[in-house]
């Protein structure tokens, strides 16, 4: 009786911790209301999409022929971009969205996360915002949508840019701890309701080459977004229904000029899989970054962006209309 009586107060000493862990960690959702006042300040907009609201930055001169379209990666925003946006305010159209899912727009109301869902909605928001020919770039994720709807439709799109992106069989050296929970589906109901803050800062450090960089105010940022209603199961739905690498034949159908974009220590894909695209595109040039990790132009915009602006196209200005 003894060993019984020892097992059971084991037992009931670390289901009394397991509960002190839940109730320190226990984060409810953030409404929409909650977190516009500080991630969505001028120039964020909101679009009717989908039966969304879709969290949009679009700045930038009305008369670019072919605006910059951004992509963020899973679990990231249309901020990942901010200093991209902001550096081109004067030169370029630059739209920036958050994907269904994600940031401050939140899931989709059919949980469709697959590629193609996210490829049509790309197209279903520039037909909205009146945009016919883009420059269109995504990181990781996003890079992968972009380089999708460019085979889905390659009249609306001019040039690719992608950035550490998704496509091939992923050669995963380092997953942050946050997918590696949100991949265990025995967690999930816990995932839904906890989430340490720790265990967000030690992701986002994981993705920059130089964990420095990685101030409060990013890791609160990716916090909140994370913890915006909805934003947790769908980053499990997204997790279920990705297949990586199961497309990576229509890579060869890419004829749109294309820069690819690296970080030579991205420690989440390869960076041999930035050749891959580079051999499979037939116009396309390949950047590495050397110190930068998986986000390079939120690491560095400056380094990124100068490489960025010598691949575009020079704005074709139309001529105003003669008296």
């Amino acid at each position: 009786m003894k060993w019984f009586k020892r097992l059971w107060w084991i037992a009931v000493c670390l289901g009394a911790g397991l509960a002190m862990a839940v109730w320190a960690t226990w984060e409810p959702d953030r409404q929409l209301g909650q977190l516009v006042a500080r991630w969505a300040k001028p120039p964020s907009t909101f679009v009717e999409l989908d039966g969304m609201q879709v969290h949009v930055r679009d700045t930038g001169p009305r008369d670019d022929p072919t605006p910059l379209v951004l992509l963020h990666g899973m679990a990231s925003s249309l901020h990942t971009f901010e200093g991209w946006q902001r550096a081109l305010d004067t030169e370029r159209r630059v739209i920036t969205v958050d994907l269904p899912g994600f940031g401050l727009t939140g899931p989709s109301p059919q949980g469709d996360y697959r590629i193609d869902a996210y490829t049509r909605f790309v197209l279903r928001l520039l037909d909205n915002l009146g945009v016919k020919r883009v420059s269109l770039g995504g990181n990781a994720l996003g890079g992968e949508i972009a380089w999708q709807t460019a085979v889905l439709a390659p009249d609306r799109v001019d040039q690719l840019i992608l950035i550490d992106a998704d496509g091939y069989e992923p050669s995963v050296l380092s997953m942050p701890m946050a997918f590696r929970v949100a991949s265990m589906r025995g967690f999930r109901w816990a995932s839904e309701r906890v989430l340490p803050k720790p265990v967000v800062a030690s992701s986002v450090r994981n993705v920059f080459g130089d964990p420095a960089k990685v101030t409060p105010e990013v890791v609160n940022r990716y916090f909140e977004m994370a913890l915006r209603a909805g934003n947790r199961r769908a980053l499990f739905q997204r997790m279920d229904q990705a297949q990586f690498g199961a497309s990576a034949p229509l890579i060869k159908r890419v004829h749109q000029p294309t820069l690819v974009m690296w970080g030579a220590k991205d420690e989440m894909i390869s960076p041999e899989l930035g050749e891959l695209f580079c051999r499979d595109i037939p116009v396309c040039r390949l950047h590495t970054f050397e110190g930068l990790g998986h986000l390079p132009q939120e690491e560095d915009p400056a380094a990124t962006l100068a490489v960025l602006k010598d691949f575009l196209h020079p704005v074709r200005k139309t001529k105003a209309p003669q008296p």
